[in-house]
């Protein structure tokens, strides 16, 4: 199948409409059918501000990078960054062109 391999980038303590910024946007996913989608906190990582967020020992929760990404048509990506849009997110974001599929089971 074609289509488009999405990646947004947020923090873990990010919130719209009370939500954390990646439950928001897995479940606008799922709401629109995208089939499935991913969140990962990363180890470090720095923005456009260039303040650097590394996770440290004593840290419960807060400014760690998360990547939220899909696999799916892109109509369907232009509706959830639609919706990222409307809900007044400003995240960065790559978009690609991707073939993917499902290997049959064995």
């Amino acid at each position: 199948m074609e289509g488009t391999h999405l990646r947004l980038y947020t923090y873990e303590n990010r919130k719209v409409h009370g939500r954390l910024v990646h439950e928001w946007l897995l479940e606008q996913a799922r709401g629109l059918g995208i089939a499935g989608g991913s969140a990962y906190r990363a180890i470090a990582g720095y923005g456009r501000a260039g303040e650097l967020h590394e996770m440290h020992f004593y840290e419960l929760a807060g400014e760690q990078p998360v990547l939220v990404e899909f696999f799916a048509p892109s109509a369907a990506i232009d509706r959830l960054l639609a919706a990222a849009t409307d809900a007044g997110l400003a995240l960065f974001w790559v978009r690609n062109q991707a073939d993917f599929g499902q290997l049959p089971r064995a």
